[in-house]
């Protein structure tokens, strides 16, 4: 009877689990836009282009620092694989980097964190 006892509660927890869990029920929602990797690549890399494209035209500090802003935002799209996520992470700290020169004003700085980053989010391509 113990057993028994023990098989039943352990069924009815694996099944309360099952029933409850909201990764078995996890999907996009109606007004949630996926991203393949590729496609996230894509992506963060233009607006890390348009923010160096900014920093080459003059624009202040604030502007390339949403600018870059935009950037990590996006970036957070890119969902492939451990080693993927790793190098991301690399490449956000260049833009984190960035992003902190930007709003000191050291526009120079930035570009050279951006031209890293670009580089990095590139080379994510090569790992998928």
């Amino acid at each position: 009877m113990k057993i028994l006892k023990k098989i039943l509660l352990s069924l009815f927890i694996t099944a309360s689990i099952g029933a409850v869990s909201t990764s078995v029920l996890a999907e996009a929602g109606e007004g949630r836009i996926v991203y393949k990797p590729a496609e996230a690549i894509d992506l963060t890399v233009a607006k890390i282009q348009t923010a160096i494209d900014a920093i080459t035209t003059g624009s202040d500090g604030e502007a390339v620092s949403k600018l870059v802003k935009d950037a990590l935002d996006s970036s957070k799209e890119i969902n492939a694989n451990d080693r993927v996520d790793m190098a991301r992470s690399k490449a956000n700290n260049k833009l984190k980097s960035a992003r902190t020169h930007s709003k000191e004003g050291a526009l120079q700085e930035a570009e050279q964190e951006l031209r890293d980053a670009h580089r990095g989010f590139l080379g994510l391509k090569d790992l998928l």
